[in-house]
């Protein structure tokens, strides 16, 4: 395998919001993508790459466990879409019922807001 064409499908620090700072932009003034169960807010973000940030709130999801699951799913889900993404900050927003969705269920869902979430970042 040549290493030239390899793609890298991780999920390093400089792909995540990891401080307030980060999220409060997204919240601005976005573009949306969203179903019942997740919203995805967007915004320009001027650097070669998406960047990702997730809130399960407990109010919605109350066992630490089962929000770390939906984060890691969703996670995947991101590292496996990234390269098909636009530069933009993404902050993932789960919603009541979304812990009743299996592993399978939530990637496809969150593979279908990826996409929505590209077309829209393109068309504004």
């Amino acid at each position: 395998m040549h290493s030239a064409s390899l793609v890298r499908y991780t999920f390093s620090r400089e792909l995540r919001l990891l401080t307030p700072g980060d999220f409060k932009p997204v919240f601005a003034n976005p573009v949306r993508a969203a179903s019942p169960q997740l919203t995805l807010l967007a915004i320009p973000n001027g650097h070669d790459h998406p960047r990702l940030g997730l809130t399960v709130a407990k109010k919605h999801v109350k066992k630490a466990c089962r929000r770390n699951r939906i984060k890691r799913v969703v996670r995947d889900s991101f590292r496996l879409q990234q390269h098909q993404l636009p530069a933009v900050d993404i902050v993932v927003i789960a919603k009541k019922g979304v812990d009743e969705l299996d592993n399978a269920a939530l990637h496809k869902l969150t593979e279908k807001l990826w996409r929505k979430l590209s077309r829209r970042c393109n068309e504004s």
